[in-house]
């Protein structure tokens, strides 16, 4: 899909240019993730020179996200003292010109959860980052999925992420086997991964923190960042996919296929469409 405003080239260069920023600057990403994905979240943010920081207690929290370069909040293990320092969190960073990524984890699961999302949309992420069954629960349409895994396509939910951006003014990236990421005038497709990282529980969250990352590093254009994390993504998943024996071979070889990424890559293997 061709991008309105860069071609794929110069998307391809921009990408490069926001992770050598992630490399020299080390963006702090404060993240207030689910209890599942803490782990493999702050290794991941190492493996490509981000700092994690996991602080989401209320009483200092919202203070912390004043200093961080990015905030990421995940509802994946969602409760309601949870949702207090979330909502606090968000509402600082908006206010300190901190841009914040919000992961919607099932979020059309239950009530609590639908509640809580249209809460924290109504303090205005920069990005959003969810797997397809979830954009188009979040566009209020009908998904197939009944937990956490996705059961549309992300094809299926390019409409409902084009209207999402449109109507909360963000930036939307759909993943799956082939990712999409729109901001309601530009959008692009993104390949590479592996079929092993649905078989690694949260790949997909530690990709919404990596976004994060490059969020902090991108000058107030939260849409090169998104391109750039989910293009880092897929390279790494693709060169550890093809050594894999299955995915515990797989878990390890990409966070070592992470921290060998060459700048250069971006741009030689892009994987943009």
């Amino acid at each position: 899909m061709a991008d309105s405003h860069f071609d794929l080239s110069a998307l391809a260069h921009a990408s490069q240019d926001l992770y050598a920023a992630v490399r020299r600057d080390a963006p702090l990403v404060q993240c207030l993730t689910n209890f599942v994905s803490m782990n493999i979240t702050a290794n991941v943010l190492l493996a490509m020179g981000a700092s994690p920081a996991m602080v989401h207690a209320t009483d200092e929290a919202p203070e912390f996200a004043r200093v961080a370069g990015a905030v990421v909040i995940n509802i994946g293990t969602l409760s309601a003292p949870w949702l207090e320092s979330m909502l606090l969190t968000a509402a600082s960073a908006r206010q300190a010109g901190v841009p914040w990524v919000l992961d919607p984890v099932a979020h059309h699961a239950t009530a609590f959860r639908r509640n809580a999302v249209q809460q924290l949309l109504a303090l205005r992420p920069a990005i959003i980052r969810g797997n397809a069954s979830e954009i188009i629960a979040l566009a209020g349409g009908r998904s197939a999925s009944k937990g956490v895994d996705a059961r549309d396509s992300v094809a299926q939910a390019e409409q409902a992420a084009l209207a999402i951006a449109v109507a909360h003014q963000t930036v939307v990236a759909v993943t799956g086997e082939t990712d999409y990421v729109t901001d309601g005038k530009r959008s692009v497709r993104v390949t590479g991964g592996s079929a092993l990282m649905p078989c690694v529980t949260a790949t997909g969250c530690a990709l919404t923190a990596l976004v994060g990352a490059f969020a902090a590093v991108s000058k107030g254009d939260p849409y090169i960042a998104a391109v750039a994390a989910l293009s880092c993504f897929g390279i790494a998943g693709q060169r550890a996919g093809a050594l894999a024996e299955g995915p515990g071979s797989f878990a390890w070889r990409f966070l070592d296929t992470l921290a060998a990424l060459e700048t250069d890559s971006l741009t030689r293997e892009s994987p943009l469409r």
